[in-house]
């Protein structure tokens, strides 16, 4: 089976692919990619992605939620080896204009300054465990407010729909029916650009492959055997 690369959400740290992996088993070969903790531009991310992508060995792209753009800007490049790009609870252009309009703030708006119990509810809404909460707040604890908010200014400014109407290959969008961080027309945005794409609707909140680890790994499987050369 073609090997998953996964692309970390805000976070970096990969940590919150914890479930998804366990759900996939140890049958399907994953990178996960982690950026290191400093203030760094779209650009910026995408080289340290690029740097961990296989080079002797087919593989599928999957960007969650910030990640979204740095897949779609890596599949671009076309790597000899790809076959195939996942966008998950993702966006192509800033997530919210509210995010655009208070720009300006973000380096006093850091995500950690937000209740735990309000994040709860944006992230993970009625599918809150105390594990996956836990998962959460260390994952958080890791990464410094300095880095979080420069993440926010670059998604504030991103816009990859140039790079993913480009696209010749196979890409999936797995769209959380219940995301309230990513609005769902952002994969109907996907749909209208992508040449080869469909959307899969699953029954979760915005931490997608979190909450529905086992209908997202099933997803993938399907995905990836499609995509094995």
């Amino acid at each position: 089976m073609t090997d998953l690369v996964l692309l970390p959400g805000m976070d970096g740290t990969g940590e919150l692919f914890a479930p998804l992996l366990a759900a996939l088993g140890p049958d399907v070969a994953t990178t996960v990619v982690r950026y290191p903790d400093r203030a760094a531009t779209y650009d910026e991310h995408v080289a340290v992605a690029r740097a961990e992508l296989p080079r002797d060995r087919p593989y599928v792209l999957l960007g969650e939620s910030f990640s979204g753009p740095v897949a779609v800007k890596l599949a671009a490049e076309a790597p000899r080896e790809l076959r195939g790009l996942v966008l998950c609870a993702s966006f192509l252009t800033c997530p919210n204009l509210l995010l655009r309009a208070l720009r300006p703030l973000t380096p006093v708006a850091s995500p950690k300054l937000v209740p735990a119990f309000v994040a709860h509810h944006s992230l993970l809404g009625p599918f809150a465990t105390p594990a996956l909460r836990e998962l959460h707040r260390r994952a958080l604890a890791h990464v410094s407010s300095r880095t979080l908010t420069a993440r926010l200014r670059a998604m504030a400014d991103v816009d990859v729909r140039d790079a993913l109407r480009a696209l010749d290959l196979p890409s999936l969008y797995l769209r959380g029916t219940r995301d309230r961080v990513v609005a769902g027309r952002f994969a109907d945005d996907y749909l209208a650009l992508a040449r080869h794409g469909r959307i899969v609707d699953i029954d979760a909140p915005h931490f997608l492959l979190q909450a529905r680890a086992r209908e997202a790994a099933h997803e993938l499987r399907g995905f990836l055997r499609a995509a094995a050369p």
